[in-house]
């Protein structure tokens, strides 16, 4: 017995890293100080504000890397999505001014199988970046108009779910992560709808997640290192929302005006 116990804690301590990057958070929990140096991290983020605000961008949806890149599986360069809305804000120095506010799904820090809905700075997403890189999707603007909608209105809360999975099925109510909510917004906002079983209908039948690679043995061992890491709203494949299955959703309808990496050199191709 005390065999079996050492190698499911040692088959655990394996399997963490490979399932997801880092901690169960898979960098979508709230940082409470920057990874990269402060002063660099704030730069950059007045550098994607002035990039979004010359692009006339009302709304974006805006991703980053809260983890070891290296550790991402394939198909996954971002590991936390969310609004950047351009609003009326309160300066550090108490003057008032526009900017851009970010409307998040943050994992709990003290209970990763629950999230919250939390608005913060630029400056402050960006503290949980790994890398000095964003993925940006620019909506076209008949979409962003719609968007903003949702999202000043009490639909975006409602579609919240706080139970949270890092490998959360978009198109199963169970469980819901940060990139799933930005998605279930989208629905929404393009079918006119916040009824939580029409969206995940339209997800099912016109969105295609990013498949995980995840071994048996990963699988079924992966909800014993976290509740987070949980599967059971997936059938044979294991497949979540990502920035780069939003971005192909959109650009195959036609509702993109821009999809880009940006980085302290300028934009990207995605």
């Amino acid at each position: 017995m005390t065999r079996l116990v050492v190698t499911i804690l040692m088959a655990l301590a394996l399997l963490i890293p490979a399932v997801v990057p880092g901690k169960a958070g898979a960098g979508s929990v709230e940082a409470t100080a920057p990874v990269l140096p402060a002063a660099e991290v704030a730069a950059f983020a007045d550098a994607v504000q002035h990039d979004l605000a010359a692009r006339g961008a009302g709304v974006a949806i805006v991703a980053r890397t809260g983890r070891d890149p290296d550790d991402l599986p394939p198909g996954v360069r971002y590991t936390h999505v969310a609004f950047w809305v351009w609003s009326a804000i309160t300066r550090a120095d108490g003057t008032e001014g526009r900017g851009y506010r970010v409307w998040n799904l943050y994992q709990r820090a003290d209970d990763p199988t629950r999230s919250d809905l939390v608005q913060e700075s630029p400056a402050e997403f960006l503290a949980g970046a790994r890398r000095m890189e964003v993925g940006v999707i620019v909506p076209d603007p008949r979409l962003q108009a719609k968007l903003l909608r949702v999202i000043a209105g009490p639909d975006y809360a409602r579609l919240h779910n706080p139970r949270y999975s890092v490998l959360a099925n978009p198109a199963d109510p169970r469980f819901q992560n940060c990139t799933e909510h930005t998605l279930h917004v989208l629905m929404a906002a393009l079918y006119g709808t916040a009824d939580r079983d029409r969206i995940h209908a339209n997800v099912a039948a016109h969105f295609r997640p990013q498949p995980i690679e995840l071994a048996g043995a990963k699988r079924l061992l992966a909800p014993l290192a976290s509740g987070a890491l949980t599967t059971a709203d997936h059938g044979g494949t294991v497949a979540t929302a990502t920035f780069g299955s939003i971005a192909r959703f959109l650009q195959e309808h036609g509702l993109e005006e821009a999809v880009y990496r940006l980085t302290p050199q300028g934009p990207q191709r995605f």
